[in-house]
C-alpha cells in the first residue's frame, strides 16, 4: 500500500497582523503571513541570510484564537498541510496560491515581564486532531508535572475539545 504525507511544521515570526473573516455560512477563517529565516556560511567564510515568507490559513475556532492572540512580530510554531488554490481574478487571469492550512499553533514568545517563565498553551483545531487525549494535555500543560496537567482547567478543556476561555490561559 502506497502512503502519502502532506505535513508542514514551521517556526517563525508573523509578518502581519492576522485577518479574520467569515464565510457566507458563518465559518471563521484567519490568514496571516509567517517568515522563517536561514543562515549559513560559504566556504570563503561569508555569512548569508535568507528569509522565506509563507501564507498561513486557519479555520473555525483555531482561526478565532489566532486572530485573538497573534500580532505582527510574535514567534509561533504552526503545523498543518500544504494546499494550493486556483481562481480567476477580476481581470480574467488565472491565479494560484500555495498556503499552509494549519491544524496546530503554539505561541513561543511570552508577554510576561522578564524573569517570569511559564510555557504557552497549544491551540488546536479539535475536529482535525488525531493525537490521543494525553498528547493534547501534554501540549497544553507543557512544563507542569503530570498531576497538575490532570487538574488544569485549561488542559482538561482543550483535551476534551471544549472552548478555551481566554481568562483560563496563563499569559
Amino acid at each position: 500500500m502506497a502512503r502519502s504525507l502532506n505535513q508542514v511544521q514551521l517556526i517563525g515570526n508573523l509578518t502581519r497582523d492576522p485577518e479574520l473573516r467569515y464565510t457566507p455560512n458563518g465559518t471563521a477563517v484567519c490568514s496571516f503571513g509567517l517568515a522563517t529565516n536561514r543562515s549559513w556560511k560559504t566556504d570563503a567564510g561569508e555569512k548569508h541570510d535568507e528569509a522565506e515568507f509563507h501564507n498561513i490559513v486557519a479555520w473555525n475556532k483555531l482561526a478565532e484564537l489566532c486572530s485573538q492572540f497573534l500580532v505582527k512580530g510574535r514567534k509561533v510554531y504552526v503545523e498543518g498541510r500544504l494546499a494550493t488554490r486556483t481562481w480567476t481574478g477580476q481581470d480574467g487571469a488565472q491565479r494560484n496560491r500555495t498556503e499552509i492550512v494549519i491544524s496546530d499553533m503554539i505561541l513561543l514568545d511570552s508577554r510576561r515581564p522578564e524573569g517570569e517563565v511559564e510555557s504557552q498553551p497549544a491551540v488546536s483545531a479539535p475536529e482535525e486532531k488525531k493525537a490521543s487525549e494525553e498528547e493534547k494535555v501534554v501540549k497544553v500543560a507543557k512544563g507542569k508535572d503530570k498531576k497538575e496537567k490532570e487538574e488544569s482547567p485549561t488542559a482538561s478543556n482543550a483535551a476534551a475539545g471544549e472552548e478555551v476561555v481566554p481568562d483560563d490561559i496563563p499569559f
